[in-house]
């Protein structure tokens, strides 16, 4: 227990620049409180104690604002990132070494039974508010931007941004989220339109002009 706690706070300092002291992690990181709670609460739920669980999570998210339901399961090195209105759902999982920000959902589509939450490979930065939703696999190193809706398959080593998702670049593994610097397919979409429609209409006038220069000779 205390090796996870340990792996948990280095965690913390690997990924957060603000992270000043141990004490201050342990004192001051919603994150921090929240994994902690749900792995109690994950094992209890494996023993099959009732309604004890869910206690346990509805208090942390009372005390934290992230709520994660007990059945999900969640790999080593987890860190939700500030944390407020993240939700991770019943049949989620999460790999290793995931990087979580504030307002992220991993939810389903609807009353469904069974697995009906996302998987999440290894080494995924999911970007502030964004929603991972359904059955769907998210592959290993990818990064998902902000304010994303993601509600297909994204394989390995890519980056998803936009609503819905989609896969927009294949990128090396690992390096880091540039929030800043992602693509935007829509707008891309729209220019690629416009400059279409610019080179159509260059044709059309010249084609026009041929024809004005063909009639000035018949005439």
């Amino acid at each position: 227990m205390f090796r996870a706690i340990r792996e948990q706070i280095d965690t913390i300092f690997r990924e957060d620049p603000a992270a000043k002291s141990v004490v201050e992690v342990v004192l001051c990181y919603p994150g921090f409180h929240a994994i902690l709670a749900h792995r109690f609460a994950h094992w209890l739920n494996g023993l099959g104690i009732p309604l004890l669980p869910r206690v346990i999570s509805q208090f942390s998210r009372f005390l934290t604002g992230i709520e994660i339901h007990p059945g999900a399961t969640i790999g080593r090195r987890f860190f939700i990132d500030h944390g407020a209105g993240v939700v991770i759902g019943e049949t989620s999982e999460i790999g290793d070494d995931v990087l979580v920000y504030q307002g992220v959902t991993l939810g389903g589509t609807g009353a469904e039974k069974g697995k009906r939450h996302p998987t999440i490979g290894n080494r995924v930065v999911i970007g502030t508010g964004a929603k991972v939703l359904g059955n769907i696999r998210i592959g290993d190193n990818v990064k998902i931007g902000a304010g994303s809706v993601v509600v297909h398959p994204a394989p390995d080593n890519s980056t998803v941004v936009g609503i819905p998702g989609r896969v927009v670049r294949v990128r090396p593994e690992g390096g880091p989220l540039e929030h800043g610097r992602l693509p935007d397919p829509e707008g891309q979409a729209i220019d690629d339109l416009a400059r279409r429609v610019a080179e159509l209409e260059e044709a059309v006038q010249r084609l026009a002009a041929e024809r004005a220069v063909e009639r000035a000779v018949e005439g």
